[in-house]
């Protein structure tokens, strides 16, 4: 009788139809595949009845998180060879069920020969790492509320040791041969100076983080700021910095919702990495919102991830990983749109631009941290969460890399009555 790696590897180029891209190893020790590439270690046949279940990135996903499936070798190749090739129905959808990839009599007669080599039916239950039941209207304040808890209230020791001492969790800015410190420090300032600072204005800061960029503008440009978020954590780290650099008199942070602020209007507004999880239908009033707080002739600067425009719209679905594990309720929209709800909403857009190639150098630079401290960011969390982590950014950055996801920044003002935007002819003098 063949092995449980090769049986599992004779299955699996049937189903795909194509070789098998990386080398297996099974739970009783056995391998087999392409020698010389990672790894696939596929601990339980649990693995195997989750992916059954729920073909495609979710099933993937629990076992993953789970500890039943893991990677030896490099995890970027190893994403980077697996993409393509995960199962899901005739239709694209990733639901329930044994992936229907072809109509061939040898397809699911190899999908039976997988079940029967999964092991007893049903699946276990999810990780208790995946986001729990949400109830209540989509992107309403207490959805919302739960929603950012499940991501950012992970534990501030945890982030950290991922982030670095800028505790700054957005895209940075890079040069050549400089750390993931000089990139952040480099992309606070080069918001302040898009938003053009001066001593004495009013700064807000639409989810703020641990501070970082409130922080930033009072002490190097002389600003008055806010910053609001909804996770607790962040809120008491944030204010320990700022106690910590005697700027109390000057920068507050809050544990407060953008649709709560009525203490208008601001001179500038920055809303860095947040956009993500206002949501499409939401959009146009997060625009409103924002458009509302600003003086005229002040100015706006939207970080913002975008997804590249699919050809129905209407059949764009949020990635279920990303949504179960990492951000429940996060959306992106392409760029195009955002720019065009925040023109709809009164803004004049006046400036563009992409960083994905800063975000993926930044996400390596993350997993990078976060390997090198792998025990204590496991003490620190679980070794679900850490797991979560590692794939979400690993794979994030081959997202970036390969140009299926961008990040841009906006920068937008609203206009005053006299039509002056206020900038320079040749507005990229923020560069040096």
């Amino acid at each position: 009788m063949s092995s449980a790696a090769a049986r599992l590897h004779s299955l699996a180029e049937r189903l795909l139809d194509a070789p098998l891209p990386l080398r297996l190893r099974a739970w009783d020790g056995s391998e087999s595949g392409p020698p010389g590439t990672p790894v696939l270690v596929i601990r339980h046949r649990r693995a195997l009845r989750r992916l059954l279940w729920r073909p495609g990135e979710l099933g993937l996903a629990r076992a993953w998180v789970a500890g039943e499936l893991d990677v030896e070798g490099d995890l970027y190749d190893a994403l980077g060879r697996l993409a393509g090739h995960l199962w899901e129905r005739e239709d694209g959808s990733a639901g329930r069920g044994l992936p229907a990839l072809a109509r061939d009599p040898d397809v699911r007669h190899a999908a039976r020969e997988l079940l029967a080599l999964a092991g007893p039916w049903p699946p276990p239950p999810p990780p208790r790492e995946e986001a729990r039941r949400r109830t209540g209207l989509r992107h309403s304040l207490l959805r919302d509320r739960s929603a950012i808890s499940h991501h950012y209230d992970v534990g501030n020791d945890f982030y950290e040791l991922v982030l670095g001492p800028s505790m700054v969790y957005s895209c940075a800015y890079w040069q050549e041969g400089g750390t993931l410190e000089d990139a952040q420090r480099d992309k606070l300032e080069l918001i302040c100076r898009k938003l053009a600072l001066r001593p004495g204005q009013r700064l807000l800061d639409v989810g703020c983080g641990w501070g970082s960029l409130v922080l930033h503008a009072a002490r190097e440009h002389g600003v008055r700021a806010v910053g609001v978020t909804l996770s607790q954590e962040q809120a008491v780290y944030a204010r320990k910095r700022i106690a910590e650099e005697g700027l109390t008199d000057r920068v507050e942070v809050r544990v407060q919702d953008y649709r709560e602020i009525v203490d208008g209007p601001y001179d500038a507004i920055a809303s860095v990495g947040m956009a993500e999880h206002v949501g499409a239908v939401r959009y146009r009033a997060y625009a409103d919102t924002l458009h509302r707080l600003l003086t005229p002739g002040g100015r706006l600067l939207n970080h913002q991830i975008a997804r590249r425009p699919e050809p129905d719209e209407e059949a764009y679905e949020v990635d279920p990983f990303i949504d179960a594990y990492v951000f429940p309720d996060g959306e992106l929209a392409p760029v195009g749109r955002t720019v065009a709800l925040l023109e709809e909403a009164g803004f004049e857009v006046r400036d563009v631009e992409s960083l994905r190639e800063h975000y993926a150098l930044t996400l390596r630079a993350w997993v990078a941290n976060l390997q090198r401290q792998w025990p204590a960011a496991v003490r620190l969390t679980s070794p679900g969460r850490a797991r979560v982590w590692r794939l979400y950014m690993a794979a994030s950055a081959l997202a970036f890399e390969r140009n299926r996801i961008g990040v841009n920044q906006v920068l937008a003002v609203r206009p005053p009555a006299s039509g002056a935007s206020g900038l320079p002819l040749r507005p990229r003098e923020w560069q040096g």
